[in-house]
């Protein structure tokens, strides 16, 4: 079977509105001015992800249900405006939505609607079938209704990858996402122990390679059994949000680990796509193109070698 896309991304399709605030955690008040303005645009997760991915060159496609509301139009302007391609499955329940109150350090408090999503909800099999088989890989955000699609995508023959975002290592919601995937990436902020939760990851599930990142403390790598620390790389203007750092370090790994390139050099990429990232406002959707993420990863100055 021909595999006429380099990656598949699997949910996480939804608008952010952005509220700009004076500090985190923020003090009660009847009312705040909010200068910076307030905006709302599409992009989550797996919006971003695919937005990295297709910057880097890779073919992605997009795959997602979505409400006929003003939100849904938003993504699909995103995707259309960028090239990329976008399968929406009907929401009745309407587009996925989030409030990112941000602080003055970059730093982000998100606030989900769960309403947009039901346990019931289903990707159809047809749809997810015929996609992930014309994939190499698929990444697959931990959004309603995925987990029902990855049987189904083990069966297709790609690679796939997750991200478990602030995992606590405990909350058995991630553990199939995780248990499923090849390369499984999360944030180390929930874990008291990051090379335990890696290791345990590792141990009952299929992942040839576990990644945490810690911001500005790097990241660490767990690959051929072998936990190895990433040190940050240098972002290329002032840090102003963290917004979409994951995404991008997830976008810029796997661009890497598509072409092969070894899991420590993946990492690096990761770690400069993310810097990069953290110099982009939220309200904004931007994402480093190749020729950028190879130069500055071979740079020592950027990557902190």
């Amino acid at each position: 079977m021909s595999r006429e896309t380099d990656v598949l991304v699997l949910g996480g399709a939804g608008v952010d509105t952005i509220v700009y605030v004076p500090e985190l955690p923020l003090p009660y008040a009847d009312s705040y001015m909010i200068e910076r303005g307030i905006r709302t645009r599409a992009g989550q997760t797996g919006d971003f992800v695919a937005l990295g991915l297709n910057a880097l060159g890779l073919r992605v496609h997009h795959l997602d249900m979505l409400g006929e509301d003003p939100e849904g139009d938003l993504v699909r302007a995103l995707h259309r405006e960028n090239g990329i391609a976008l399968t929406a499955v009907p929401q009745p329940a309407g587009t996925k939505r989030a409030v990112n109150l941000v602080g003055p350090d970059g730093r982000r408090l998100s606030l989900y609607d769960t309403s947009r999503a039901h346990a019931d909800d289903r990707l159809p099999q047809p749809t997810v079938r015929a996609l992930a088989g014309a994939s190499r890989h698929v990444h697959v955000a931990i959004t309603q209704p995925c987990a029902h699609a990855l049987p189904l995508l083990r069966e297709s023959g790609a690679t796939i990858s997750t991200d478990l975002h602030d995992w606590d290592g405990e909350n058995p919601y991630h553990e199939p996402f995780a248990h499923a995937a090849d390369v499984v990436f999360l944030s180390a902020a929930a874990l008291a122990d990051p090379e335990r939760t890696m290791r345990r990851i590792a141990d009952r599930g299929r992942a040839e390679v576990v990644v945490a990142t810690a911001g500005a403390k790097g990241a660490y790598l767990l690959a051929d059994d072998e936990l190895t620390r990433i040190p940050a790389a240098t972002p290329p203007a002032p840090v102003v949000d963290s917004n979409g750092a994951g995404d991008a370090f997830a976008a810029a790994f796997l661009y890497g680990w598509l072409n092969r390139e070894a899991p420590q050099r993946c990492a690096g990429y990761g770690a400069v796509a993310g810097a990069y990232a953290c110099t982009v406002p939220s309200t904004e959707t931007d994402a480093i193109g190749r020729d950028e993420l190879l130069a500055r990863a071979a740079d020592p100055e950027s990557t902190g070698r």
